[in-house]
């Protein structure tokens, strides 16, 4: 099955394409750049990893490559994208029914923090 996804040259996918595990040195998914501290900076898809997942349905999965010797670092944070992303944060932390700070992020199921998802259980 890993030799279906083997193409280097790019003939079969438009793009060199590696089985998983299998791509050559200087290339780098953007996690992995992102662990590096680097970014692809503008540059285009170098290739890219395909793989069936038993997760999904047996679907092919990709994960693209970048290379490594035109990532560019990480921008630095800035002061107003930090306190963005706290006040983000904290509205996520928030609850709308009582309006206390949960101290954990709000399940998108619940709506509310779990104390006020439970008071009704407790009136009972």
């Amino acid at each position: 099955m890993a030799g279906r996804f083997y193409d280097p040259d790019g003939t079969r996918y438009g793009i060199p394409t590696y089985p998983f595990l299998l791509a050559p040195d200087g290339l780098a998914t953007r996690r992995q750049l992102r662990a590096r501290g680097l970014r692809p900076g503008g540059q285009d898809i170098a290739a890219q990893i395909l793989w069936r997942s038993r997760c999904y349905g047996r679907r092919v999965r990709v994960a693209y490559l970048y290379r490594l010797d035109q990532a560019k670092p990480v921008r630095p944070m800035t002061a107003a994208k930090s306190a963005a992303l706290a006040k983000a944060n904290t509205a996520r932390r928030t609850c709308p029914n009582c309006r206390r700070d949960a101290g954990y992020v709000i399940a998108a199921s619940l709506g509310i923090c779990t104390t006020c998802a439970d008071a009704p259980a407790l009136a009972a």
